[in-house]
């Protein structure tokens, strides 16, 4: 958009300058008529353009603004997502430290079981 903008400004100036040029050439009129009829032109031709200036700035404040919205949105999720898988990790790992406590528990009983076991064969032996 802001090539095809700059595009039509540059064609605008360029259609301003030569219409300014072949009106000095051709012109009918006293040198003061032509002249004012120049700067009323000239006056036109700035009003156009800050108006396309002014459009081309407000166009481009609200596509930035667009963009920062959608940036923000997809940032958001893309945190939310994040959260939940960690929250789901950290379940899982709980999980499994939760299966190894008792795991060592039950390696725990066994090795006093056999402890136990040893030392009644030794006093009976």
């Amino acid at each position: 958009m802001a090539s095809n903008t700059g595009q039509t400004l540059i064609a605008l100036l360029t259609g301003a300058a030569i219409g300014a040029g072949l009106g000095i050439l051709y012109a009918p009129d006293k040198g003061s008529k032509t002249r004012d009829k120049l700067s009323k032109e000239a006056k036109k031709a700035q009003k156009k353009l800050n108006k396309q200036i002014k459009e081309t700035s407000h166009t481009l404040s609200e596509k930035a603004q667009q963009a920062k919205y959608s940036f923000e949105q997809k940032l958001n999720e893309t945190l939310s997502s994040a959260s939940y898988k960690a929250d789901d990790i950290l379940l899982a790992m709980e999980d499994k430290l939760e299966a190894l406590r008792k795991q060592n528990a039950k390696l725990q009983i066994d090795s006093k079981v056999d402890k136990a076991k040893a030392t009644a064969k030794k006093v009976t032996a």
